[in-house]
Parts: structure tokens; sequence; C-alpha cells
């Protein structure tokens, strides 16, 4: 009976990094987006922002009638 000698903190950081590559690519999924897609997000909505308030008619409030 021989058996392979294992060292055991090899093993044990072998299991870690596959632990945590397990993580981080579960980590990708759920929150991943890149920067030139978030960027590209931001940008659309000031354009959409932008052009909702150039088509906002400003009407005067009751008070603030000018009587000449």
């Amino acid at each position: 009976m021989t058996g392979d000698v294992v060292n055991l903190r090899q093993f044990r950081k072998r299991r870690e990094r596959t632990e945590k590559d397990k993580q981080a690519e579960q980590n990708r999924i759920s929150f991943g987006r890149t920067k030139a897609e978030k960027s590209l997000t931001k940008a659309l909505n000031d354009k959409a922002e932008t052009r909702l308030d150039q088509g906002r008619i400003e009407r005067p409030a009751e008070g603030d009638v000018d009587k000449d």
C-alpha cells in the first residue's frame, strides 16, 4: 500500500483558489457591467433627460404674474 504524498498546504491553497474563482464568476454574472456599458447607459439617460427638459413649457405661478 503505497500512496502519493500530498502537501496539505498546497492542497488547501488550491481548494481556496478554486472557491474564490467560483465566487468571482458568480459576482461577474450578478454585478458585472463594464465601465463602457455603465458610461453608455449614463450618457443615454442624460440625453433623454435633456430632451425632456427642452420640451418643458414653464408657466408662471399664480403669484408671479407681472403687472405692467
